[in-house]
């Protein structure tokens, strides 16, 4: 599975096991280099039978990912349309693979991953914000490393919903009656390892110093197994909690674009100008969204 040409990516494969790392610095953006380079990769695995297992980790210490490009909400035809840079470079990346009608190419690229016949894994140790997140929720598993990593939907104190599948996967995931769904995606708070547990946006949270050992482990252990075994467990699972209709996503992508006004371009102006999408500023996102 030839990688070379993924830019933004690091990748190795050991005994059945892909280790793909984020390494787009300084924010590891879902952006214009990262979307391409993603879907890219998983149109290619989702065909290499000798990987078993992807994991995704990242090569910053504080960032998994901070979230989307601002570039999308200051420039609101940027994500929409196949014309734009970015959403043309990841359609090019998979040109085969036709984006569902009514899909922003975030959520394309996350459903695409979702569907892989590999068991995927995320290892979060830094901030997971916005699109960031929204990443994480399509995979099979995610483990949090304990005071060290948070995770956040801030999208609605900047004006706009979590356009990347975000809404239908927090409230898939967390159910209890949307209830715990709706206090992370109106509340916009930090989650940390420990809330991300107890709330089911993790499988778990990991000692920080004992993250990278668990999952490997586990990767490994995954690995081993014969494919069938895998490919019969998750296709089973798969009908308890059945895959998210394309049409929800329609819906999301709709509310999303109907809140791209001139009050909302303003506002991630704003942003901008108060530190958003800097290392010092990412770091206190909260606090500085809060001032606005």
């Amino acid at each position: 599975m030839p990688c070379d040409d993924l830019t933004g990516l690091r990748i190795t494969v050991d005994n059945g096991v892909a280790t793909l790392t984020l390494d787009h610095p300084p924010l590891n953006l879902m952006d214009g280099v990262l979307l391409p380079s993603l879907r890219g990769f998983v149109n290619r695995v989702r065909y290499d039978t000798g990987v078993r297992v992807v994991v995704f980790d990242r090569a910053d210490p504080e960032f998994f990912s901070a979230h989307g490009d601002m570039a999308y909400l200051t420039d609101p035809e940027a994500l929409p349309a196949v014309t734009a840079a970015a959403t043309a470079a990841a359609i090019a990346a998979a040109p085969d693979v036709p984006v569902p009608d009514g899909m922003n190419i975030l959520e394309a690229v996350s459903d695409e991953v979702r569907s892989l016949p590999q068991v995927t894994i995320g290892k979060i140790a830094g901030f997971a914000r916005g699109a960031g997140n929204e990443f994480l929720m399509y995979l099979d598993m995610r483990f949090a490393a304990i005071g060290r990593s948070g995770q956040a939907q801030p999208e609605a104190v900047m004006d706009i919903l979590p356009g990347g599948g975000g809404t239908v996967n927090m409230a898939r995931l967390l159910g209890r009656a949307r209830a715990r769904a709706l206090e992370l995606l109106l509340g916009s708070e930090l989650v940390d390892a420990e809330l991300a547990e107890r709330y089911g946006l993790v499988n778990r949270a990991v000692p920080a110093n004992e993250i990278d050992a668990f999952v490997d482990r586990l990767a490994r252990r995954i690995a081993r197994l014969r494919p069938e075994v895998v490919a019969a467990i998750k296709a089973t699972v798969e009908t308890i909690t059945p895959k998210i209709p394309h049409q929800a996503y329609a819906v999301e992508n709709a509310a999303l674009f109907s809140l791209f006004t001139d009050d909302m371009v303003a506002s991630a102006h704003k942003q901008l100008a108060a530190g958003v999408q800097t290392r010092e500023g990412e770091r206190d996102l909260e606090r500085i969204l809060d001032t606005l």
